[in-house]
């Protein structure tokens, strides 16, 4: 019966909740229930005689109400012929001071803006008030109120336990949305126990000193315990509810990529040919790695402290000098550009090794991930001491055992092995946790580079003009070249990236390694042809072409045709591309659109046959640069509009959206208000009721 009763009562207040206990009183055969709820109900009623008295004398008329401003609830302060009010503003503060004034001389009133010191001690005079009143009840009804006290601490300790089991942050509910639900997936709040799972929050709603809290911030240590953010656990992903912030020095690190990209773009631009092909692959793919690999550190661990940042220099110096031997890697400086390469991936070995004795979570872990860096750097060390071509052979074993080393040890955590009780057994308990990567932190860092790379393609087109009408050729190339890099950011953020239902890392494990690896060949090819392009641009083989229009420092640059290897560099880097983009695209599940124009896998099947399209081109070697250029950006410009196309309803009309715009608004006021209204003749002014009394939901829509 009683846990009837507060059902009922839940979120009912006022005079309805009079019924309700009446109800009760008469049900209910405890009899040692009867006199506290009979004092209850004494107890209500005459409060609410009480404060109606203090609000009538208290009352503001409605016609003397500013309509503009922001009207705050009364207190209700336990002292005797004094009225409170509080007001938003200090210019509030004058306008209700002087209404009260006018409409009521001979009452004392109390105003207060809203935050202030006053404001604060009158609440906290108001809640040691009704403490005060909480003790009598106890002192007068012990056994009584210890039982219902009782009650109320269960139905808090269960309310909880059904939102951990069922609830999620409001930044995980966010999480899902953008990448897709996952039921495998759980939090953990921070500083959380196992035991706090079922502990009340009300210390959520605990009075904060903000005063106080000026003096309470964070100091940065030399050293700190790395924390795990998230891990794998027996088929489960832990992780915290907020989302994971890129920090600044990531950024600062993305700006020496946009030298290493230029660097290693135009030394392949420059040298058209299978060396340069061979030379750009193993340059690209060692300074992706090592940026892969600085991104899952930080991905993986928290410390936050000098040290980190410590470490964050080291690896930009790493970076930096291997930067300075890209050129000539091939000739003179592959000794040092490996040197560079393996501190940097030792650095992290010794991290992970660190990592593994202060965390025996993740230990097992920790140990495979140093094993599989240690494999390859024998490999690398020993390509220094062979001359080219010998040394390509220890470089093509490991390159494929640097990208996929670490990504292997999801074998061993995979239920397969159950026909091996001993392996299993052997990988279950070096495995049973494992660092995760976070999906919010992974997908940003890469749109990140992808950013960058496609600002790279536009920059590359960069040129310097000196004729008095510079509106020829040159120019016409430069235009289409930024056509097609738009076009290629149009269809991986705004079409791809849009309208995830479930993100190919939340959606399978084949999924999520897929999306890793089209990405590098994606990036590597567009780096390709944007490189290329910028020489295309400068080529004078067609009408309205002079290379003396050009600035002095690119004239050298002009050449009278195109080589046939940056043919092949331009349409096969684009052409490349498009259909990664095409694989990365049907890695996601996309929600479905009504009567949609095109489907999503025969858009994808246009890209495809585009790109191979793009990839023959070099073939028709008779086509000048300005007909090439043209030709490729008419292909990517109508890939994107049949995905654009694609991307609409049949419902609604693709030139203009035809919905009007409508304002729809929900008031909630008490029943007795608008019939006591009704019966007094008067006119309803729901603008005040609101203010007083109610509840307001408004949007716009369209419909």
């Amino acid at each position: 019966m009683l846990f009837r009763f507060l059902e009922d009562v839940k979120g009912l207040k006022g005079e309805d909740l009079l019924p309700l206990l009446e109800a009760f009183m008469s049900a209910t055969q405890a009899t040692a229930w009867r006199p506290y709820l009979r004092k209850s109900k004494e107890t209500y009623i005459a409060s609410n005689t009480t404060l109606a008295k203090d609000s009538d004398s208290s009352s503001i008329p409605a016609e003397s109400a500013s309509s503009n401003s922001l009207s705050l609830p009364s207190m209700l302060r336990p002292i005797a012929n004094i009225a409170n009010s509080v007001a938003a503003s200090p210019d509030e503060h004058e306008r209700l001071k002087a209404t009260l004034v006018a409409s009521e001389p001979d009452q004392n009133f109390d105003i207060y803006v809203h935050g202030s010191p006053e404001h604060l001690a009158a609440v906290r005079e108001i809640h040691s008030h009704h403490e005060q009143k909480r003790d009598e009840l106890r002192q007068e009804f012990p056994d009584q109120y210890t039982h219902f006290e009782n009650v109320h601490h269960q139905l808090d300790l269960l309310s909880n336990e059904l939102r951990s089991l069922t609830a999620h942050g409001v930044s995980l509910d966010a999480n899902f949305s953008k990448f897709g639900y996952d039921a495998r997936l759980r939090t953990r709040e921070p500083d959380s126990s196992a035991a706090s799972l079922s502990q009340s929050r009300s210390e959520d709603h605990e009075d904060r000193d903000w005063d106080a809290e000026r003096f309470q911030g964070t100091a940065l240590t030399f050293w700190k315990m790395p924390i795990v953010r998230q891990y794998f656990h027996r088929g489960l992903l832990w992780r915290a509810s907020e989302s994971e912030e890129v920090a600044s020095f990531e950024l600062f690190v993305d700006l020496l990529y946009v030298g290493i990209i230029a660097i290693i773009g135009d030394t392949a631009a420059e040298h058209a040919t299978k060396f340069g092909f061979l030379q750009f692959i193993v340059t690209f793919i060692l300074s992706w790695k090592m940026w892969n690999d600085f991104t899952l550190s930080i991905s993986w661990f928290e410390t936050d402290d000098i040290t980190q940042r410590i470490a964050v220099l080291f690896v930009m110096i790493c970076l930096f000098g291997y930067t300075l031997n890209i050129v000539e890697a091939f000739e003179s400086t592959w000794t040092q550009l490996v040197a560079f390469y393996l501190a940097q991936k030792l650095f992290n070995c010794f991290y992970y090794l660190q990592v593994a004795y202060l965390l025996p979570m993740v230990r097992g872990s920790m140990i495979f991930y140093s094993v599989a860096i240690l494999i390859p750097t024998a490999l690398w060390i020993g390509s220094v001491h062979l001359d080219y071509p010998y040394r390509l052979a220890l470089i093509w074993i490991a390159i494929p055992i640097d990208l996929f080393g670490q990504l292997s040890m999801v074998l061993f955590t995979r239920p397969k092995w159950k026909s091996f009780p001993n392996f299993k057994a052997l990988c279950d308990r070096w495995f049973d946790f494992y660092p995760a990567v976070n999906i919010e932190h992974k997908t940003e860092r890469t749109n990140a580079f992808v950013t960058l790379v496609f600002g790279y393609s536009v920059v590359a087109l960069l040129y310097q003009n000196k004729a008095a009408f510079g509106i020829n050729a040159f120019f016409g190339k430069a235009i289409l070249g930024l056509i097609q890099a738009f076009s290629f950011n149009w269809i991986y953020f705004e079409i791809d990236a849009c309208n995830i239902h479930t993100h190919a890392i939340r959606r399978h494990i084949a999924s999520s390694m897929a999306w890793v690896v089209f990405h590098l060949p994606f990036i590597m090819s567009f780096v390709l042809a944007g490189a290329s392009l910028s020489r295309l641009v400068l080529v004078h083989d067609c009408n309205n072409s002079d290379p003396e229009t050009l600035g002095e420092n690119y004239v050298g640059r002009s050449e009278p045709e195109i080589p046939i290897g940056m043919r092949w560099f331009y349409c096969g880097g684009l052409g490349t591309a498009l259909i990664c983009m095409a694989g990365i695209s049907f890695s996601h599940v996309h929600k479905k659109i009504e009567k949609q124009r095109v489907h999503k896998r025969p858009r994808l099947v246009l890209r495809v046959a585009v790109g191979i399209v793009l990839i023959c081109l070099p073939l028709a070697e008779s086509l000048s640069s300005l007909q090439l250029i043209s030709t490729t950006t008419g292909l990517v410009v109508l890939t994107l509009i049949y995905e654009v196309i694609g991307s609409t309803s049949r419902n609604n009309s693709f030139w203009r959206d035809r919905r009007r715009c409508k304002y729809s608004a929900e008031c909630r006021v008490r029943k007795r208000a608008v019939e006591a209204a009704l019966k007094a003749g008067v006119t309803i002014d729901v603008a005040e009721m609101m203010k007083d009394e109610g509840s307001e939901k408004a949007g716009y829509e369209n419909i």
